[in-house]
């Protein structure tokens, strides 16, 4: 009974050793690569996966995206600058057998891909262009690094420079070059402000020039023709009252006697004017006789004697 117990125990054990090396779970973002006999047989998926007990041996493979940040190092630019780098690189195994056949430790060789083309990258780039061109050193990287690990069965998603550092003394150098270039543009801003300022003012003046003078000459032409219509009023008013005059003489029919009235009437008008002197032209003695007609006239009227001259 005793030895029966014995083997029973021990095919119980042995049964549980070739189980637990027959049965094998591969978790969710793994893949498993079998090998029999230390050659490379097959894939197996995440989930349980069987194999031959003592005979294969499974190798489980992460294939999710791994972010492996680099150790900080120190490289030279193309002007020769030493500057401290550090990336971060996004990779993940697209093919488990290249992955772990064609290279002894992948993560290992891809740290190790990384500086050297990190120096590669920085050493064909000025000090200038490594701190204004972060993508353009990324896409760099990245298409030199994946001509290498294509043939690891690995790609790079992406890398990101996580930080440039440049020397103590080229910092202080950049921000006094930076305080100078923002001396000289603040100077530019204000020497342009003051030309734009003066350039407005000789705008405003030569536009208020500009609409004095013709203010000005549309203030004269109203003027000339306010004076023009003026003239032209007066003068229809003169030749209107002449007409009026000479139509009301017409239609009087006037003799000797009414001339001689208006001749001395007018000649009254001058004798009254202050400071006038009359001159009496040898043709007015048509004047002074009608004057004595006129006189008789009246005497007649009044049915008296005409008085002796």
């Amino acid at each position: 009974m005793t030895a029966g117990l014995i083997v029973l125990v021990a095919v119980f054990l042995l049964v549980v050793l070739v189980m637990s090396q027959s049965v094998r779970v591969i978790q969710q973002g793994y893949i498993g690569a079998v090998k029999r006999l230390g050659e490379y047989r097959a894939l197996r998926e995440p989930g349980l996966a069987m194999i031959l007990p003592f005979v294969d041996n499974l190798t489980r493979v992460d294939i999710r995206e791994t972010p492996r940040t680099g150790d900080r190092q120190e490289v030279i630019t193309r002007d020769n600058v030493t500057v401290a780098v550090n990336a971060t690189i996004f990779s993940q195994v697209v093919d488990a057998r290249l992955a772990l056949f064609s290279v002894s430790n992948y993560a290992i060789a891809i740290d190790q891909l990384s500086r050297t083309t990190l120096r590669a990258v920085f050493g064909s780039i000025t000090l200038d262009e490594a701190l204004s061109q972060r993508e353009r050193i990324n896409v760099q990287l990245q298409e030199q690094m994946e001509s290498v690990t294509d043939k690891w069965g690995i790609r790079i998603n992406r890398i990101e420079i996580v930080d440039i550092t440049p020397p103590a003394q080229i910092l202080l150098a950049m921000a006094l070059q930076k305080t100078a270039d923002q001396e000289k543009r603040a100077a530019i801003l204000q020497s342009e402000g003051k030309q734009q300022s003066a350039v407005n003012i000789a705008d405003g003046q030569r536009q208020a020039l500009i609409k004095q003078a013709e203010g000005d000459r549309q203030a004269s032409i109203l003027r000339a023709e306010g004076s023009r219509q003026a003239a032209i009023l007066e003068a229809e008013g003169r030749a209107q009252a002449i007409q009026t005059v000479y139509g009301a003489i017409r239609e009087a029919h006037p003799d000797q006697t009414l001339v001689a009235i208006l001749q001395l009437d007018t000649l009254g008008k001058f004798a009254s004017s202050e400071g006038s002197t009359i001159v009496v032209p040898y043709e007015a003695a048509g004047m002074m006789g009608a004057a004595q007609a006129l006189r008789s006239v009246l005497n007649g009227s009044g049915g008296g004697t005409p008085a002796p001259s």
